[in-house]
């Protein structure tokens, strides 16, 4: 059997002026027979004449462009309205005069250049087509010309309307093309933002801290060591985050709220001390909620190590059934040498936070208190899936 799915992709990826073709042809063969003569277009309602070697050529004229409608439109009204000039200033009326609405259309949909000029030099040639057909003892009168002028003009105004159609969609497509583009960039932006300020902000706090550990070579060791587990744990991430570019990434290997505590217990190693609780139980499996609340309290833990290394931070994260809120606050200035050491911030990782959080319909606060407490506050809709 034929498999029609196949056909049609064939069919799809023939040329354009191949697949238009077939219409043409079929209607040069319904002219061709005898019950569809007298069956076409007449302008001025002269006496049908009997079919002839003429005929053929007008038939020609007006089928066989139809092939070239959509790639040279301009081409196939020309030659189409020659066909049906012939076929009605000599009265075969034939079924294919029929086409000119077709060749119409066509070029008002595809015509790109000389539009203007086409037009009126069509309108131009219709008045002595209609002054030639009244010589030769047409009835019509002039509002019959008129009228039949109008719907000519109406059938260009349908192509023309489909030009400007197609055209608001290609242009609608590229905006949202544009737009997917951007919001990837902002997306891929945020990720490196999120795992490389993270871990490069402990591995710098975690290295200043070494240079003043050097009379005691075992907590000097533990501290260097910390620093290549977190250097290795940053070339994992990224190496995770490129596997995501990929179209047939794993969603489920994005980190989430279960992986608070591996979290909390790598920033206690950089030197931060972080009182860690959480209440309710996670959603399984994790969504978009639970990946957002991981960020959030990342991005919190991570200001606390470039601005108050060593202050004590706290970590709420509370699991409902309708959302799930994190707070996390940081009490104290900091030591200066650390402050000195830890790369400054441009603020993106707040933004991006806001973002993320705004984006799921929830809400996210970050400032410091009347206490002198830096608090992180955020607010997340659970249920939405990754």
């Amino acid at each position: 059997m034929i498999d029609l799915r196949r056909a049609t992709e064939v069919w799809r990826r023939c040329d354009v002026v191949v697949r238009d073709l077939p219409f043409g042809l079929l209607v040069a063969v319904a002219s061709l027979l005898p019950g569809l003569h007298d069956k076409g277009t007449q302008v001025g309602d002269l006496p049908a004449r009997p079919f002839d070697g003429v005929a053929l050529v007008a038939i020609a004229l007006e089928c066989l462009p139809l092939a070239v409608r959509r790639r040279w439109p301009a081409v196939c009204l020309v030659l189409v309205s020659l066909g049906f000039a012939l076929d009605q200033l000599r009265a075969y009326h034939l079924f294919a005069s029929n086409v000119l609405p077709v060749a119409l259309i066509s070029a008002g949909a595809h015509l790109e250049r000389f539009r203007r000029v086409t037009v009126i030099l069509l309108s131009l040639a219709y008045v002595p087509l209609a002054l030639a057909l009244d010589r030769l003892g047409a009835d019509e009168r002039v509002e019959g010309y008129v009228v039949f002028y109008l719907a000519l003009a109406l059938t260009w105004g349908i192509g023309a309307w489909l030009r400007s159609t197609r055209a608001a969609e290609e242009e609608r497509r590229r905006h949202v093309a544009e737009a997917t583009r951007a919001a990837e960039r902002t997306r891929i932006a945020r990720e490196l933002h999120d795992v490389v300020t993270h871990h490069v902000t402990a591995m710098v706090v975690q290295a200043e801290a070494a240079r003043y550990l050097t009379a005691v070579p075992e907590r000097l060791d533990a501290t260097l060591n910390a620093v290549t587990d977190t250097g290795r744990r940053a070339i994992a991430d990224l190496r995770h985050m490129l596997d995501l570019l990929k179209a047939d990434h794993d969603p489920d290997g994005l980190p989430s709220a279960a992986d608070l505590h591996t979290l909390v217990e790598r920033t206690r190693r950089a030197g931060q001390p972080v009182e860690f609780a959480e209440e309710g139980s996670r959603a399984e499996p994790a969504g978009s909620a639970e990946f957002v609340a991981y960020r959030v309290v990342q991005e919190a833990l991570t200001n606390a190590l470039k601005h108050a290394h060593g202050s004590p931070t706290a970590v709420r994260v509370r699991h409902g059934e309708k959302e799930i809120s994190v707070v996390v606050s940081t009490h104290g200035p900091g030591s200066r040498a650390a402050a000195r050491a830890a790369p400054g911030g441009s603020g993106r990782g707040l933004a991006g936070l806001r973002e993320r959080v705004d984006a799921l319909g929830g809400e996210f606060s970050a400032g410091r208190q009347a206490g002198g407490a830096f608090v992180v506050r955020a607010r997340v809709p659970a249920g939405g899936p990754s």
